[in-house]
């Protein structure tokens, strides 16, 4: 089975996959199965069941899998598309809120991130779809500061160092990549597990 990401930036599609049922029959699809099947498990009218799959199936986050005569009818085998669903997260994000562009400001972080979310996701989406690969690359680390100044001298050196690596690898004619570097607190081992 073939991953990869759905891509979803539309927020009717996102709100047709809220409902408790929509989500316990993705949950159900990933392993295929027909109307008559999921109806059965989840002890709901066929009807009803296959009324939500249509619904998910015309946004795109089940998939036809194949379709088997029976008895008068066509049996239709659907699945959850494979891979991982990335919710675009500046759907929230109001156009007319001016958005921080203080380096050390919360709501620039996540901003950045939403921005980032949004546009790899978009663009894995239209790879996958192409049968290529996106190229990426990530790099994490985990910081102790000892002081909250600290914080400030490391973002400096940080940024220094980036420029640094930007201007011996930056070529005019290559194809231009964003990289970011940010940095928040990691959260407890307790909050992690909830």
């Amino acid at each position: 089975m073939a991953t990869g990401i759905t891509y979803v930036d539309e927020p009717e599609h996102v709100r047709l996959a809220l409902s408790p049922l929509r989500r316990r029959l993705l949950g159900l699809l990933r392993t295929p199965s027909s109307a008559t099947q999921l109806a059965a498990e989840l002890d709901l009218p066929r009807q009803r069941v296959n009324y939500h799959l249509r619904a998910l199936e015309t946004a795109g986050f089940v998939e036809l899998v194949e379709e088997r005569p029976r008895r008068g009818f066509v049996e239709r085998i659907m699945r959850t598309r494979p891979g991982t669903f990335v919710v675009d997260p500046t759907m929230m994000i109001a156009d007319e809120v001016e958005q921080a562009h203080d380096q050390y400001a919360a709501e620039h972080l996540v901003n950045v991130a939403a921005t980032t979310v949004r546009d790899v996701g978009r663009m894995q989406a239209g790879a996958v779809a192409e049968g290529k690969r996106l190229l990426t690359f990530t790099v994490e680390a985990q910081v102790r500061f000892a002081r909250p100044q600290d914080v400030h001298a490391f973002t400096d050196e940080l940024a220094g160092a980036v420029r640094q690596v930007v201007e011996r690898f930056d070529n005019p004619d290559g194809r231009p990549y964003r990289v970011v570097a940010g940095g928040h607190p990691a959260p407890a081992e307790q909050e992690r597990k909830q």
